[in-house]
């Protein structure tokens, strides 16, 4: 998981170096502000309207699309496995190719970057369709074995419309695949960020402490203590990072100083406040305190990552403001409304989510586009269906 706000001016955040031994020129000041505003409201989108779409998801009827529930034992070896991760991605790119490993990536992102993207635009584009559009529904199942042993394997449920938006979302992959361009990046990363945050779901505000604090120190560690985060951004070609570039003014489209922000740095704060969310209409009292305040802290938190940044020209682990911000906000709300009980007692999964399952293992892949989307944190609850293993991108 990459999780650091990187600064171009020292080169931690450039995708494309100075060609021929030419010397970059600095960036304007208001290339600056205009990058570092378009990654502040990159970052706000997915996170605002993925905890708004958690709560359907929370209630919808449909077993197999119910959300994966993260508990306190996920939460806390989630820091452990992301550690690994990143140090295992470190060392192939030391060992091996990065042409062929960003080769392999890249085909990977592409499948996942279309599914993500095409349950993210479903909704909006069913509103575009007529009423007398011919939809049409589709099954493609695969199964093992016979008899009492047959097992399925892909259970793949669609539509027409959902072809369509397959369709649109290939326009994207496509594009992608062959430019690499900085706008197809962020389609795919604002994708997987609303995604991880609408299917994502904490059980309880402590589990969300425990994860958000391992994070911290995961994230203080890998940037801080080593190099190990920001050479693996730099050399991972994925859609795992938001960038925009400082040099749009003077080159549009085809500029290529770029200042990044990790997925991580959305996803993780935002399931946190999409819980808080949650916890504000478990309470019933037609009022969204919780979740504003800590939307309004994540602002605070990160626009004190890129002034920090900015002053220091240096990486930081957005996370070391981030969590501080996004917890300690909250904490202070419920400790003037007196409701500190009500906020750690609360149970998301015991409340609005009675049958949701716990993430015991890698997600799978079953369903119809927009739940095969999903499917990247999610596995199916019925008792004698089994998916395939299908790790996830974040």
């Amino acid at each position: 998981m990459d999780s650091a706000l990187s600064d171009p001016h020292n080169g931690s955040a450039e995708t494309g170096g100075a060609a021929n031994g030419t010397t970059r020129p600095p960036s304007t000041p208001e290339g600056i502000a205009l990058a570092y505003g378009s990654l502040l409201l990159m970052a706000l989108l997915p996170i605002f309207f993925g905890a708004l779409r958690s709560v359907r998801c929370a209630r919808g009827k449909n077993a197999s699309d119910m959300p994966e529930t993260i508990t306190s034992r996920d939460a806390a070896r989630f820091p452990i496995i992301a550690s690994c991760t990143l140090l295992g991605l470190y060392l192939f790119f030391k060992i091996f190719s990065q042409e062929y490993i960003n080769l392999l990536l890249s085909m990977y992102f592409f499948v996942l970057g279309i599914l993500a993207l095409s349950h993210t635009i479903s909704p909006f584009m069913n509103k575009f369709f007529p009423a007398n559009f011919p939809n049409r529904q589709y099954q493609l199942l695969f199964t093992q074995g016979s008899g009492e042993n047959k097992e399925e394997i892909v259970n793949y449920e669609f539509d027409t419309k959902d072809l369509v938006c397959l369709a649109l979302s290939s326009i994207v992959g496509v594009w992608y695949l062959l430019r690499k361009h900085w706008i197809a990046n962020n389609l795919f990363g604002l994708a997987f960020s609303l995604n991880g945050v609408e299917l994502l779901h904490l059980n309880n505000v402590s589990t969300g402490c425990i994860l958000l604090g391992g994070l911290f120190i995961y994230d203080v560690f890998w940037v801080f203590g080593t190099n190990v985060m920001v050479t693996v951004a730099k050399s991972f070609e994925a859609p795992i990072k938001l960038v925009f570039p400082q040099d749009l003014l003077e080159k549009g489209l085809e500029a290529d100083n770029f200042a990044m922000l990790g997925l991580g740095d959305v996803v993780i704060p935002g399931i946190f406040i999409a819980l808080l969310l949650r916890f504000d209409i478990s309470l019933k009292k037609n009022t969204h305190t919780y979740f504003y305040t800590s939307f309004a802290a994540y602002i605070f938190g990160l626009g004190l990552t890129i002034f920090i940044m900015h002053i220091f020209k240096h990486a930081q682990p957005a996370l070391l403001y981030l969590v501080p911000a996004c917890i300690g906000f909250p904490v202070l709300v419920a400790l003037a409304k007196g409701e500190v009980t009500e906020m750690f007692s609360y149970e998301s999964s015991a409340e609005i989510l009675p049958h949701t399952p716990r993430l015991t293992h890698f997600p799978t892949v079953s369903g119809s586009p927009a739940s095969l989307a999903d499917s990247m944190q999610q596995k199916l609850a019925g008792p004698r269906r089994r998916r395939p293993q299908n790790p996830s991108a974040m």
